[in-house]
């Protein structure tokens, strides 16, 4: 069989959400694919799920191997991948039955590098889209990439998402591209900086396709047990890859990291301060002080406000103002009224 598209699934104790998946991936309405599963030292039962699957679909591919995390998951498939273009998908989300034959179509038309679409985000019961302001269904040249796309790798969180996005294997062998292996956070936003910076063609689909879903529990707890402020200042105070230096300048490059910086920080306040069983309210206010009283974040504080006071609203206005005042109470009340809006 000729591949048209691999699609690589690490999969760590998935057991509850993975037949779902794998339902979701063999009825793809395009047939000539191969599903590469790297079991990642799961133990749970989800290697025997994928073997029960296996024994039926001879385009199950199944590699078994100890806990390495899921960078070195996914490389280990890109070594394998023999598909044209190559998918991933994570092993708890599911996929529409024609996502890959849309991607896959829309790729071979243009005979493009790279096709993204957009994504439904299902956390704690709430269900978000996430588009992008890009040209839809039109061939993107390089220069769109150099001066649009890839800036936007540093601006914001939306597009450093693999799963999302069909790439040409072609391209990913000819630079061995992958991910990196001893980052904590980040991993699918340096990946994709490094591929884009050699894709010259791409495409966006104004089309769901991918279902994403946050299973591991209270979103309070997660954000405080990965401390996932302490990553975003790693990925705040790591180098973009080589080729951001031919296309930005130092301050541009600190400018559009500042941004993303705040955005975070800002998503993290609603988080931290949102009731829970899990910890008290000391701790919360804990948290968001560390956070807001952070050197880089006092530094991109000015830098974003700057950057984005044409397009802040009134509600952004006071997050930032009481950030640069730290105030813990005023941002409680502040996140706290927004949610008593919001349920209204």
């Amino acid at each position: 069989m000729n591949v048209k598209v691999s699609i690589i699934v690490p999969v760590f104790n998935a057991e509850p959400y993975l037949r779902e998946c794998i339902d979701s991936l063999l009825s793809q309405t395009i047939s000539e694919m191969e599903f590469i599963f790297i079991d990642d030292g799961s133990t749970d039962n989800s290697a025997a799920t994928i073997e029960s699957y296996q024994n039926l679909e001879s385009r199950i591919i199944l590699i078994q191997q100890q806990n390495q995390g899921v960078s070195v998951a996914r490389n280990v498939g890109l070594m394998i991948a023999t598909g044209q273009y190559i998918g991933f998908v994570d092993a708890d989300d599911y996929v529409e039955p024609d996502m890959y034959e849309r991607l896959y179509t829309a790729a071979i038309k243009e005979n493009c590098d790279v096709v993204l679409s957009n994504f439904e985000s299902e956390i704690e019961g709430n269900h978000v889209i996430t588009n992008y302001s890009f040209p839809k269904d039109v061939l993107l040249t390089a220069e769109f990439i150099r001066k649009e796309v890839l800036p936007a790798f540093l601006k914001t969180e939306t597009l450093n998402t693999a799963c999302n996005k069909l790439y040409r294997n072609a391209l990913i062998k000819e630079h061995a591209i992958r991910f990196p292996e001893r980052v904590a956070l980040g991993e699918d936003g340096m990946f994709n900086m490094i591929f884009f910076s050699f894709a010259i063609s791409m495409k966006y689909l104004d089309y769901i396709g991918y279902h994403y879903r946050e299973v591991s529990g209270s979103a309070t707890r997660n954000v405080i047990q990965k401390d996932y402020f302490q990553r975003a200042l790693e990925v705040f105070g790591s180098d973009p890859p080589v080729y951001y230096a031919q296309i930005l300048d130092l301050d541009t490059i600190k400018q559009l990291k500042s941004i993303k910086l705040i955005h975070s920080v800002m998503a993290y306040i609603h988080i931290y301060l949102r009731p829970t069983e899990d910890l008290s309210m000391n701790k919360q206010f804990s948290y968001v002080r560390k956070m807001i009283a952070n050197d880089d974040v006092r530094n991109a504080l000015p830098i974003y406000k700057k950057e984005m006071k044409l397009v802040l609203g009134r509600y952004q206005k006071l997050i930032l103002h009481l950030m640069n005042k730290q105030s813990i109470l005023g941002l409680y009340c502040l996140t706290s009224y927004s949610r008593f809006r919001n349920k209204k």
